[in-house]
């Protein structure tokens, strides 16, 4: 694969509320890439941060976030190949006469292991989605992508454009 960095570190902070409680809510971050120069966005590290879903007795709340370099008609899930990361917090009440036992669930939302990389961008752009379940309120998720912009070769820039389009 044939890229070159183009700058240094570049943090990317975002955020996305409901439009109403328990609707999924999408949000397009621009990258601002320069698409004419093949520059890609090479992601090194997400961080999700949930807004906590509602403690209500005997119901079953969640709050669930992800970022994507697609668009989403749902909320995304990490067995899709265009998902960078996901975050899921629960509130597992059903039965209880209280508000429950609350879960979260971020499986590393950023691999710490041996990785040169966990994503390339190659559009202009990236999705962030959250989405909430069985709550009173609009929830909400904030977060930050690091990574740095490269200039890729045309025929990676190629592929990688046409596999994020035609898997989107």
């Amino acid at each position: 694969m044939g890229f070159k960095k183009t700058s240094d570190l570049v943090a990317v902070s975002f955020g996305v509320a409901e439009t109403g409680a328990n609707t999924y809510t999408e949000d397009e971050i621009a990258l601002q890439l320069d698409i004419l120069n093949n520059e890609i966005f090479v992601v090194l590290s997400v961080d999700l941060d949930l807004v906590s879903p509602d403690g209500i007795a005997a119901t079953d709340t969640s709050t669930i976030g992800a970022v994507s370099s697609t668009t989403q008609a749902a909320i995304g899930n990490m067995s899709e190949s265009n998902v960078l990361a996901t975050a899921r917090s629960d509130i597992q009440a059903a039965g209880f006469a209280d508000a429950g036992v609350s879960f979260q669930r971020a499986a590393m939302e950023s691999y710490t292991g041996d990785l040169d990389y966990i994503a390339l961008i190659a559009t202009n752009n990236f999705f962030i989605g959250v989405q909430g379940v069985g709550n009173v309120a609009a929830k909400g998720m904030t977060g930050r992508l690091w990574g740095y912009r490269a200039k890729a070769d045309a025929s990676t820039y190629a592929a990688l454009v046409q596999s994020e389009v035609l898997s989107s």
